[in-house]
């Protein structure tokens, strides 16, 4: 790769390539391995992320699965929310009537002690 130019002035020069030139190819060669170098990086990444997108394509079915169990878990509190107070009410209500009973029932310890 020598790059030689030919004047009537350069006499002996053309067939030695002085420094400079002899610099500038073993730059141009190191330039030329290290663009290789990245381009085999390159392939080797795009291989890599081709299998991570190949076993992410795996997992698809198995995402939409739990994405419809998902939903379905999801749907009966969304249509308790939308169903009205009636049915928070009578819910409340009953949990208070719970509460209330159990502490009746601690009350009425204290007086079975007694």
């Amino acid at each position: 790769m020598a790059w030689h130019n030919s004047t009537p002035d350069s006499g002996g020069r053309a067939a030695s390539p002085t420094v400079f030139e002899q610099q500038r190819e073993e730059l141009v060669r190191e330039i030329a391995v290290g663009m290789e170098q990245v381009l085999q990086n390159i392939n080797r990444l795009n291989r890599n992320l081709e299998s991570i997108i190949t076993v992410g394509n795996e997992f698809s079915s198995v995402e939409a699965l739990w994405s419809q169990f998902e939903n379905f878990m999801g749907r009966p509190e969304e249509e308790l929310e939308e169903a009205g107070q009636g049915k928070r009410t009578v819910s409340g209500e009953s949990e208070g009537q719970g509460n209330a009973g159990t502490q009746h029932e601690g009350e009425d310890n204290p007086m079975a002690s007694q």
